[in-house]
C-alpha cells in the first residue's frame, strides 16, 4: 500500500491510524485531483432542472393526491394508509432540500437556499438552517470523534467512550441499542423536529430565524389543525403517530448504512481529504430502485467527494471513483441494503456491550478489573 497512507481494516469499525506522517503531494491527493479533473470534464457538476423539475413535481402532486385522499375518506382508519403515504413524501421532500442545500438542484447558492427552506421549514417542518450547520459540520470531518455531531450521544452510543457513560435506563437501551436501533426510529421524527426548533428558540445566532419560525408554525397549524378538526381524537392521534413513526424510521434508515459501522478518526488524526471521505463512507448497492428510495443517499462516497453532484450523475461517479480507488489500493465500500443494516445492527451491538451493567454491583465489577 505505497499509496495509501491511513492503516485500516474497514471489516472492523475501530479508529483510523496513521503509519507515516502526511505528505501533501501524496499520490492520493493528486488522485483525487485527477479525479476532480475527469469528474468535472464529463460534466458529472452540471445542473439537471428536467430531473429536478420533474421530481419536485412529482413530490408535489404526490402531496395533493394525499391531502385530497384525506379529505375524501373523512372518518375512516383507512387514513392511516395517507398517513404512512405523508410520511414517506415527506421524506422524499426532505431529500430534496438535503440535495438544495448541496447546491445540487438550482444555479445559485441562494435560490438553492430559498427552495431548501421552502421545503425543509414550510413543508417538512424542520429547521433548515440547523440541518445546514449540523451537516455541514458532518461533511467537513465524517466520523471523527470530537468533530461529527452525526456520532455524538443521542439516546444511541455511537462509540465506546459514549456506551460507557450511560446509567440507569439508558444503559439497559445501550447494551441492546442495535436490536432496537429500528423500533427506536420510530420517534425520530419527533427527535428531529424537537432539536430544530429548539435550535431556533435559543440564544445562539441561527440565520434566518423568524422566517423558519413562521414558516414551521404556519405548517404545524395547518397540518395538525386540519387532522384534529376532521378526525374524530382517536383517530386524529394515531393519525399523526403512523405518520410520525414512518416518518422517523425512512429518515434514519435512509441516513443509518452511510456511515455507521464505518472506521472512527481519531480527535488527533490527520488525513487528506480523499481519503478522510472514502475511508468513512459506505455505498449501498441496488441499482436505480434504492437511489430513488434513499435519495441518492446510497452514493455516499460520490456525495462525499462531491456534494454538489446532482443525483442523475452519481453513478456514473462511481464508476470513475472505484477504478481510482483500486489504482490507489484505498478501500472502496459497498453493501446491499439489508447487509448494510446487518453491519449496523452489529456494529451498534458491539458498541452498547462497553455500556455498565446497570445491575452490576459497582464495587464488584471494580474488584474484576482488577
Amino acid at each position: 500500500m505505497a499509496a495509501f497512507e491511513p492503516t485500516v481494516d474497514v471489516t472492523d469499525p475501530g479508529p483510523i491510524r496513521r503509519t507515516r506522517p502526511r505528505q501533501e503531494s501524496s499520490p492520493v491527493t493528486k488522485s483525487y485531483t485527477a479525479v476532480s479533473k475527469e469528474v468535472r470534464d464529463a460534466g458529472l457538476l452540471d445542473r439537471t432542472r428536467g430531473f429536478y423539475g420533474a421530481l419536485a413535481g412529482g413530490l408535489l402532486a404526490a402531496l395533493g393526491a394525499a391531502v385530497a385522499g384525506f379529505v375524501l375518506l373523512g372518518d375512516s382508519w383507512l387514513q392511516l394508509i395517507i398517513a404512512a403515504v405523508l410520511g414517506v413524501v415527506f421524506t422524499q421532500l426532505a431529500f430534496l432540500a438535503h440535495e438544495a442545500s448541496h447546491r445540487q438542484v438550482l444555479a445559485s447558492g441562494r435560490a438553492n437556499d430559498q427552495l431548501g427552506r421552502f421545503l425543509a421549514a414550510g413543508i417538512v417542518g424542520m429547521s433548515y438552517s440547523w440541518w445546514m450547520t449540523k451537516h455541514t459540520r458532518h461533511h467537513s470531518n465524517p466520523n471523527k470523534k470530537g468533530k461529527d455531531p452525526d456520532i455524538e450521544f443521542d439516546t444511541i452510543s455511537f462509540t465506546e467512550e459514549s456506551a460507557r457513560q450511560q446509567r440507569g435506563l439508558l444503559a439497559v437501551i445501550t447494551r441492546k441499542q442495535g436490536y432496537l436501533f429500528f423500533p427506536l426510529l420510530t420517534f425520530e421524527g419527533y427527535n428531529l423536529h424537537y432539536r430544530s426548533i429548539a435550535t431556533l428558540f435559543s440564544r445562539r445566532p441561527v440565520k434566518g430565524r423568524w422566517v423558519e419560525l413562521s414558516m414551521i408554525a404556519v405548517r404545524f397549524t395547518i397540518y395538525l389543525g386540519a387532522i384534529f378538526w376532521m378526525l374524530p381524537l382517536g383517530l386524529a392521534i394515531a393519525f399523526v403517530a403512523v405518520q410520525m413513526a414512518v416518518f422517523g424510521v425512512y429518515m434514519g434508515a435512509s441516513f443509518a448504512p452511510n456511515h455507521k459501522g464505518m472506521p472512527l478518526i481519531p480527535a488527533d488524526t490527520k488525513l487528506d481529504f480523499f481519503s478522510k471521505q472514502v475511508l468513512t463512507s459506505r455505498n449501498v448497492k441496488g441499482g436505480w430502485w434504492v437511489t430513488a428510495l434513499m435519495g441518492g443517499l446510497n452514493y455516499q462516497v460520490e456525495h462525499h467527494l462531491f456534494p454538489s453532484m446532482p443525483r442523475p450523475h452519481l453513478a456514473r461517479a462511481s464508476e470513475i471513483i472505484r477504478e481510482h480507488c483500486a489504482a490507489q489500493d484505498v478501500p472502496y465500500t459497498e453493501a446491499k441494503l439489508l447487509e448494510s443494516y446487518r453491519i449496523v445492527i452489529r456494529y451498534l451491538n458491539r458498541v452498547g456491550l462497553h455500556a455498565r451493567d446497570p445491575f452490576d454491583c459497582p464495587v464488584a465489577d471494580e474488584l474484576r478489573r482488577r
